[in-house]
């Protein structure tokens, strides 16, 4: 991997980690267009730049953070299940399926066809809960597990904990900004049970290339953050949706 190939995928996935398009996926796609072969440390990097994203989240959200502690309770309670899946598939997830394109381009249309026909149906409670703080544990617990489904690559972590906390009747912005606050525990444990288990055999440079995609990724994360909360005040997935099918096709096609 040379050093513009990391900041390509640096940038890739600042863009597209908090959208509803698997930023995995699109990783994955990425590095097949640009011809990188699917080495382990490559495996590696695409786990471990979303530590980047992830500290986008905690600069945006520090301060409310701090003000309201009892989130990271309901947090914790929505990582359980994504934590334990990861765990047990493991080796499952990382030599099998981070290595199928075409995985990810299935999970790519079919999750477009979900957003698209979810929202067509989908109606928003107006008294669904606001306060992150007051959400149930048994509602966070529920997102949790819609978003351990994103350990298939494709199936992005966004779309499935932003779908799951609107069928449970929770207003959008606050399952969206739920969904980003998630993603703090799930990327740092994700990254860090990779390099616990691979970050030895990795080279200096190798270390370089990951901390400039890690930089990368944080810088272009924190402007698709607000991207996403100033878009969703008046739209909903549904383009998400038609995107997520069109570039699955495209792929198939080439």
């Amino acid at each position: 991997m040379t050093l513009w190939q990391a900041v390509l995928l640096g940038v890739v996935e600042g863009i597209t980690e908090f959208l509803p398009i698997s930023s995995t996926g699109h990783l994955i796609l990425t590095a097949r267009l640009i011809r990188l072969p699917a080495t382990e440390f490559l495996k590696s990097f695409e786990i471990a730049i979303q530590l980047g994203a992830m500290l986008s989240v905690v600069v945006v959200y520090a301060r409310r953070l701090a003000a309201e502690p009892k989130v990271w309770a309901r947090i914790f309670a929505a990582f359980i299940p994504t934590a334990v899946v990861g765990l047990v598939l493991y080796k499952f997830i990382k030599r099998y399926l981070m290595a199928s394109e075409a995985t990810v381009l299935w999970a790519l249309v079919i999750g477009g066809i979900i957003l698209i026909v979810f929202e067509r149906y989908h109606r928003e409670n107006p008294a669904g809960e606001e306060n992150l703080s007051a959400l149930s544990f048994r509602d966070c617990f529920l997102i949790g597990l819609f978003q351990s489904l994103a350990v298939i690559p494709g199936v992005s972590r966004s779309a499935a904990t932003i779908i799951g906390g609107l069928a449970l009747g929770l207003r959008r912005k606050t399952v969206v900004e739920f969904s980003f606050l998630l993603a703090v525990p799930t990327l740092a444990a994700a990254t860090g049970l990779d390099l616990l288990k691979s970050g030895a055999s990795f080279t200096a440079g190798e270390f370089g290339l990951l901390a400039v995609g890690f930089l990368v990724s944080l810088a272009v994360a924190l402007l698709s953050i607000r991207f996403l909360l100033h878009f969703i005040k008046n739209h909903n997935f549904t383009v998400f949706g038609w995107y997520r099918i069109v570039l699955g096709v495209l792929f198939w096609l080439i």
